[in-house]
């Protein structure tokens, strides 16, 4: 059978396996392993799949995932949401739609300590979405702002799915986490933007706050003190060439349990519980990433990745039309996929085609990681929106997907910028050297 059939077949029972509901990584690993038995034969698929979950789970370089991980867990157990919520509120929260651009700020500085769009989207469910409803919001405009406002922690470093992209790309972490920090500020005032022009178009969209006195917004300031100093000690000892991200990951672990024990906000019980819940999201990643190289193995051995190469490259559609069937492709992908799950199966097969045509592989990262984002709050399968309606039953999926609409198409914006300028992702990680 010809090797680009063997592939086809291969994706088929990958989607139909993802349709029978049996796990993402599961599935990848079945579809490589029959794929590869086939073309190998049996014995070389079991030697594969005896030695490439150890090989995995043991290599150094991948303790960046579930220091991470760690990290951001010890940080939400310790109540660094609401300070950064209730700080952003008493400095904006004056303004018209003061609540939603507090909501923005405060997920873009939680975004900065825990990585996870999906633990951000549901930490401010719970924290922010009853403060706008009982100062006149309407749910589906507080939820959009922050299903919009989730997204935001994927971009601002340190971000668990940068770390993977690097790992499988080969790419620096450090450079890639530095690069997420100006397109994320970007995000974010884009997002306050969008808020401010729907307040301007729509008054009663986006009622008033309360203006904070300036001993609230001091007072406030001191409980934020340890966010902003985890995230400059974690960033800036990468960047300044102190220690590795690996290492960069474990003292950010430490920072943040030490931080919250200092503060007497992680008890013995707490502590355990972020342990637990770090090993169950770290085991669900390792187990896509495990799965993914399975079927890594099997498209390197039927040339699909050069294949796609040759096929795209001979549609001559010039290679920003080829950046544009990969974004649409990873939208389409958004719809029955989660966020790692995209990243680690589709950048193996496409990355050689992107170094083909010439792109900065970290510029390509942020692009990837901001249309992934983009994933996350698009219809019909947007993840933020499926959590934020999960921690909130009463509100309808319509009503978020309506709420969030501004914002996709700010993040279109977004990203058309990123690719006319490509100076705003690579301007920091260039100097790093």
């Amino acid at each position: 059978m010809d090797m680009t059939w063997v592939a086809l077949a291969a994706f088929v029972l990958l989607f139909a396996l993802m349709a029978l509901r049996v796990p993402i990584g599961v599935s990848m690993g079945l579809a490589g392993l029959v794929g590869f038995g086939y073309l190998q034969g049996l014995q070389p698929a079991l030697k594969l799949l005896a030695l490439s979950p150890i090989r995995t789970v043991t290599d150094y370089s991948f303790a960046v995932i579930p220091m991470f991980v760690l990290m951001g867990s010890f940080c939400t157990a310790s109540g660094m949401s609401r300070e950064l919520y209730r700080a952003s509120n008493a400095w904006l929260g004056h303004f018209r739609g003061g609540l939603a651009l507090a909501t923005i700020a405060a997920c873009a500085g939680f975004g900065a300590i825990c990585g996870s769009s999906v633990a951000t989207a549901a930490t401010f469910s719970t924290v922010a979405l009853p403060e706008m409803q009982r100062f006149g919001y309407r749910s589906e405009t507080a939820a959009g702002v922050i299903a919009a406002g989730g997204t935001l922690a994927i971009l601002i470093p340190p971000s668990v799915v940068f770390a993977v992209y690097g790992l499988l790309t080969d790419q620096d972490i450090g450079k890639l986490f530095v690069a997420g920090i100006l397109p994320g500020l970007l995000a974010t005032a884009m997002y306050m933007l969008t808020i401010q022009i729907i307040a301007w178009l729509r008054p009663g969209s986006y009622p008033e706050g309360v203006r904070g006195s300036w001993a609230e917004r001091l007072d406030s300031m001191r409980d934020i003190w340890a966010v902003v100093a985890l995230f400059l000690f974690v960033i800036g000892g990468m960047y300044g060439g102190l220690f590795t991200p690996t290492e960069g990951a474990g003292m950010g672990a430490a920072g943040a349990y030490l931080i919250a024990i200092a503060r007497r906000r992680l008890t013995l019980k707490q502590t355990i519980d972020c342990l637990v819940e770090t090993l169950r999201t770290s085991a669900a990643i390792f187990t896509i990433l495990i799965g993914a190289l399975l079927f890594g193995y099997f498209l390197t051995l039927t040339e699909t990745p050069q294949r796609l190469t040759e096929w795209l490259i001979g549609l001559n559609i010039g290679r920003y039309g080829v950046l544009f069937l990969l974004m649409v492709m990873y939208l389409i992908l958004g719809c029955i996929l989660d966020a790692m799950a995209m990243i680690i199966l589709t950048v193996p097969i496409v990355f050689p085609l992107v170094m083909k045509l010439g792109f900065d592989p970290i510029w390509f990262g942020v692009i990837v990681v901001m249309t992934v984002e983009l994933a996350l709050i698009t219809p019909p399968v947007g993840m933020n929106v499926y959590v934020i309606k999960g921690v909130n039953k009463n509100l309808a999926l319509s009503e978020i997907f309506r709420g969030v609409a501004p914002f996709i198409l700010t993040d279109a914006i977004r990203l058309a910028i990123l690719i006319v300028f490509p100076a705003i992702a690579l301007v920091l990680p260039n100097r790093m050297g």
